[in-house]
């Protein structure tokens, strides 16, 4: 199979302009005889939805929360990036492709890039009109904050739910559509198969939830926004009911599945507490904007903390190794994601932990520092040039909680501590997949009429995600690339008519879906799926996790092979297929995230290097940071499936061509 990205011949920064302009187009007339289906409500599915919806197409939506506005996209904090240059510090659109390219350690597509950089924009003047309260600054204009990566102020942010206001945004705009019935909204609905008719997308098996009923839904295109998948390493920042099923179906009918090992772990969450846990969370990057990393500089000072003997505020300044601003000046505690996390296990490791969990894994976020500059500065403003330190730490904690306050009052519920009084404590944690299936320039996958958007791709951010890159990326695609691109499609589709869901291919697609949920409800096991998952994530964590290594990556394969075999034969599902079975949900879910884990340690196994989220350990300098191979491993991995043993997948490379951006070493000192 020869790869085929499509990218636009001509300079980079008059691609996709020159590309729109040669795109077919589907007259108005003639888009209510077209339908769609879009899988999942999240930023990229609801913005799609709501596009298409708008331009006159006939729309059918799924999502398998009882809500769209209960897709994890709600769960962004921090921010959304844009190259606006409100700030007037230098930032451009170049800039913003470059630091994207960059901090995806020169593993990203430059065309998908530059594009994205491109569109940002417009995504800000977007939401703003639909009414997504961005914070503002004293003379009325959108405000700004740092990130992770950049050196430039071009985040946008809604306090420290981003997310949440940028999804009810999507939302409302999705909601008109439905109200005017060019969407017709699936809430509790799970696509369990993809239906492809002569070779082209054609429809969708869903089951409804509620029911259990398995439903046949036809379309002339197919969208899959349906997010990552984190979970398959059972603990991650994500909700319990993330899953990549509607991606891993597509890539058992034929959609590569790309750079799967690339994988984020993000620095600043809550640490594991204990085994019942469920799931991590995530304390938003832009807290470093505020707080200071650090860990004691002396082990039997955090031996001591960790034993509940000495408390962090009882150690001297001078005591304190703030590591990132030690190891990493230019950019501080405002390193890309990967970076600050090896940087923290790196510590942790050595023995310099400060939480007395089962790994004494954990550093802290310490806030003392803003709150005092802060503090003098509001009582500058205030005319009290000689304030008191009383006076001083009120006003710093007052600043603090008008710019944090929600992310301060969630951290203080879940671990009872005050983080104003006391330091916050962080650790690494799974957070976002950049690998995905793999789609061309158009995001189109290799199978035709179907299109994958945002994080459930792979095409945007390379082997690491600058923070803030997210939101920005599922709006893109689901605004401003898919209408073009899609539309491209669905112009030879105007005379196809009415896919009928009586088709054989329909039939044996349904007919799959009911015998694997009748494998699992006839199973003789005892143990719960969670069991299994449990056991899968502590063999992601450990082998395929922050740091990998050729017998760990193949120990893990050998493992997850077995686990596999165990799973089919052991695990219990009790109930039947015809009611609301969530054990059932999860069966499905967790036989995907086996096939897909083993893949992602094969994936891993292969790619003799180090880069952004992918970390070798033998492939590190002498510092300890990555080392790249632009020789042997500059492409794109993708994965053909090749049946039920996940290791006869077959590897394709797309190799990565830099044009306008000269490859380095990636260095934030």
């Amino acid at each position: 199979m020869k790869l085929d990205s499509k990218i636009p011949e001509g300079p980079i920064a008059h691609k996709w302009t020159n590309h729109k302009n040669h795109l077919k187009l589907v007259a108005p007339n003639n888009r209510p005889k077209i339908d769609l289906i879009v899988v999942g409500t999240g930023l990229a599915g609801a913005s799609a939805a709501a596009s298409f919806g708008e331009m006159g197409y006939n729309v059918s939506a799924f999502c398998f929360q009882d809500s769209p506005r209960r897709a994890h996209s709600i769960a962004a904090q921090g921010g959304i990036n844009a190259a606006k240059n409100y700030q007037n510090d230098g930032d451009s659109v170049y800039r913003l492709f470059y630091d994207t390219i960059k901090g995806g350690d020169y593993r990203a597509r430059e065309a998908n890039v530059h594009r994205l950089a491109e569109v940002s924009g417009s995504i800000i003047d977007q939401c703003v009109a639909q009414g997504v309260p961005f914070a503002r600054e004293y003379g009325g204009m959108l405000d700004n904050r740092s990130f992770g990566g950049t050196q430039v102020q071009r985040t946008f942010y809604a306090a420290g739910q981003t997310g949440q206001q940028l999804l009810l945004g999507a939302y409302s705009a999705l909601s008109r559509q439905i109200g005017l019935g060019r969407v017709k909204m699936f809430n509790r609905h799970e696509m369990l198969e993809l239906v492809k008719v002569d070779g082209k997308a054609r429809g969708i098996i869903a089951r409804n939830l509620i029911t259990g009923e398995l439903e046949r839904h036809s379309a002339h295109a197919v969208i899959i926004a349906s997010g990552g998948y984190g979970n398959v390493y059972f603990l991650s920042t994500n909700a319990m009911g993330s899953n990549v099923s509607a991606g891993w179906k597509i890539h058992k009918q034929g959609a590569l599945f790309a750079n799967p090992c690339f994988v984020q772990i993000h620095p600043t969450c809550i640490p594991v507490h204990g085994t019942n846990q469920s799931k991590l969370t995530l304390m938003s990057e832009s807290l470093r904007n505020s707080g200071r990393i650090w860990v004691p500089k002396k082990k039997e000072d955090a031996e001591a903390i960790r034993s509940g003997n000495l408390k962090p505020t009882q150690i001297a300044e001078e005591n304190r190794d703030y590591f990132l601003e030690r190891r990493y000046p230019a950019f501080g505690n405002l390193v890309p994601r990967d970076v600050a996390s090896r940087a923290a296990k790196e510590r942790c490791d050595a023995g310099y932990g400060i939480e007395a969990n089962d790994t004494n894994e954990g550093v802290y976020l310490d806030f003392s520092t803003e709150i005092k500059s802060k503090g003098k500065q509001a009582a500058y403003a205030q005319g009290n040039h000689n304030p008191s330190e009383e006076e001083i730490i009120k006003l710093g904690k007052k600043w603090l909680e008008e710019k944090y306050g929600n992310l301060f009052t969630m951290y203080q519920k879940i671990t009872d501590e005050n983080p104003y009084e006391t330091p916050m404590k962080i650790y690494p944690a799974v957070h976002y997949t950049m690998g995905g299936v793999w789609v061309d320039y158009n995001l189109q996958s290799t199978i035709p009429g179907c299109f994958v958007a945002g994080e459930a791709n792979f095409s945007d951010h390379g082997a690491n995600r600058l923070g803030a890159s997210a939101l920005m990326q599922g709006l893109a695609d689901g605004y401003f690339v898919l209408p073009y691109t899609v539309s491209n499609y669905l112009a030879d589709e105007i005379r196809t008519g009415k896919i009928s869901t009586d088709l054989p291919e329909f039939a044996e697609a349904e007919n799959n879906v009911k015998n694997q949920i009748d494998k699992f409800l006839n199973n003789n096991g005892t143990k719960t799926v969670d069991h299994f998952h449990k056991r899968l994530g502590l063999i992601m964590w450990n082998k395929v996790g922050m740091a990998r290594n050729e017998q760990g990556l193949k120990q893990a394969i050998a493992e997850i092979a077995q686990l596999k075999e165990e799973f089919h034969n052991e695990v219990f599902v009790p109930g039947s297929a015809d009611e609301l079975n969530p054990e059932l949900e999860k069966a499905l879910r967790v036989a995907d995230f086996i096939e897909l884990g083993q893949l992602m340690a094969m994936d891993a196994l292969q790619r003799n290097e180090s880069c952004g989220g992918h970390f070798r350990e033998e492939y590190q300098d002498a510092e300890g940071e990555t080392l790249r191979d632009d020789i042997n491993f500059k492409y794109v991995a993708a994965w053909e499936y090749k049946g039920s043993d996940i290791s006869k997948a077959e590897l394709h490379k797309e190799e990565l061509k830099y044009e306008e951006i000269k490859i380095a070493a990636r260095n934030y000192k």
